[in-house]
């Protein structure tokens, strides 16, 4: 999808993936957007695991063989950027090609979890738990501490981190602890995951009294401070 023009280089999106159809609609939205925001661009999307095309038919997939800007759609910078999509950028042959940063950390993205905290009712006296998926990667956790941390600096408030796979401490005890340690106020968990999907599905099983909405939904537009994050990964990179 997008727009042709004859000298800038390609934005090429590539997220997870995910069997969710509300995690698929949440970021072909996002994309979608990013297309309708920069008609100068050739944008395109694909995926890392799950679904199709993958970064290399993504690539092929481009309608020339000018430069291309391949931005994750990864919150953190674990396996999948490092190792994945770098093989992918470096087997190219057809064309030059460029890996940016992934997503986060960032403050937009901060802001956006704030937008999301506030959309989910958050009181002075609730228990602040940031939810990430977690990795092996131990780039991926240090980037998902650092979200953490300028969450805690931008509400003002004490925010421990629980991990969904991969990494410790996991949500639910990270839940526990938080119920233990105060007993009588809300836990409140701050989905830091871009889209509807299996993850989010497990951080609502994690035993918070409310859990906020990813940062991408089915149910409205992608949001502008997300759609500014891709766009300036690109700039970035070019």
């Amino acid at each position: 999808m997008g727009h042709m023009a004859p000298t800038r280089p390609a934005l090429v999106g590539i997220s997870h993936g995910t069997s969710s159809p509300a995690g698929q609609a949440a970021v072909a939205a996002l994309m979608g957007r990013v297309a309708e925001a920069h008609p100068e661009l050739t944008v395109a999307s694909g995926f890392v695991d799950v679904e199709r095309p993958n970064p290399q038919e993504t690539l092929a997939g481009l309608p020339d063989l000018r430069r291309a800007i391949v931005v994750p759609l990864l919150l953190s910078a674990g396996y999948h950027v490092h190792v994945d999509l770098a093989r992918a950028v470096a087997a190219e042959t057809e064309r030059p090609v460029t890996l940016t940063a992934a997503l986060g950390p960032d403050d937009r993205l901060v802001a956006l979890l704030q937008h999301r905290l506030s959309q989910a009712g958050l009181r002075d006296d609730d228990v602040l738990v940031l939810a990430a998926a977690g990795s092996s990667d131990q780039r991926a956790v240090a980037d998902c501490l650092v979200v953490a941390e300028r969450l805690a600096a931008a509400s003002g408030r004490d925010v421990v981190i629980g991990f969904l796979s991969a990494a410790e401490p996991r949500l639910s005890d990270a839940v526990g602890a938080a119920r233990a340690a105060n007993p009588g106020r809300r836990i409140v968990v701050s989905s830091y995951l871009l889209a509807p999907g299996y993850f989010h599905s497990l951080a609502e099983q994690a035993g918070a009294d409310v859990v906020t909405l990813p940062l991408l939904t089915a149910d409205e537009p992608a949001p502008e401070l997300l759609v500014e994050v891709v766009a300036s990964r690109y700039r970035e990179a070019v």
